[in-house]
């Protein structure tokens, strides 16, 4: 799927999302008078985008999360880079996309963790060397969902960074980890919840914010 096409899934998906949000003027039926279906048309439009690419849906969990934590959820993510700027998914760290690329480590080291045949099969997919923008590497047992699947994986040792292993190292995250992994629904609640939390992070409301004509450029 192309930039664009995810650029305006998401925006759509921002809007929901803050409309969603109780908080000054952003509320549940914010655009009730002026566009009531809006929330049913994002729903349909994101439900078709994943039967196209079932990597949409992670893809638009990396944008809301890279989003609301650099600077509040201002949707500066979606904009184009200026002259004079250069816009988020033109950093280094997001750059060809957000989608991301699947890495050993920064010097190509296998993670000595990691399970020796489940290494083998992420070789295969994702070779040394690779420049595919669009090669898309599951980082779970369970890519087209999203579950408890991450947590499992890492008790199997399939996780697929040192970061996600080391988890393990301390006795409080350990057990996190492992309380998720028994509880797939109680994670999936407080996962959602997390979202949504996260949805209200610096949000600008009123005149202190826009609602833009274009979400790939900032009003004029």
């Amino acid at each position: 799927m192309s930039p664009r096409k995810l650029t305006r899934i998401f925006g759509i998906l921002v809007v929901v999302l803050f409309c969603q949000i109780v908080h000054s003027e952003l509320q549940i039926g914010f655009y009730e008078d002026t566009c009531n279906l809006v929330e049913y048309i994002v729903k349909q439009e994101v439900r078709k985008a994943f039967i196209k690419d079932k990597g949409v849906a992670a893809v638009l969990m990396r944008m809301h999360f890279h989003d609301c934590f650099v600077r509040g959820c201002d949707a500066l993510i979606l904009l184009d880079s200026t002259p004079s700027s250069t816009a988020e998914n033109d950093s280094f760290a997001n750059n060809p996309s957000l989608r991301g690329l699947y890495n050993f480590s920064g010097t190509s080291m296998q993670d000595p963790s990691l399970d020796p045949r489940y290494a083998a099969i992420l070789k295969q997919k994702c070779p040394l060397g690779s420049t595919n923008p669009n090669l898309v590497v599951p980082m779970t047992s369970s890519p087209s969902i999203i579950d408890a699947g991450y947590y499992a994986d890492i008790l199997a040792n399939r996780s697929l960074f040192t970061s996600d292993h080391t988890l393990l190292t301390s006795p409080a995250t350990a057990n996190q980890v492992a309380k998720n992994a028994r509880n797939p629904m109680q994670w999936r609640a407080k996962f959602a919840a997390a979202k949504v939390k996260m949805s209200r992070l610096e949000v600008l409301t009123g005149t202190a914010g826009e609602i833009r004509a274009n979400c790939r450029v900032i009003n004029s």
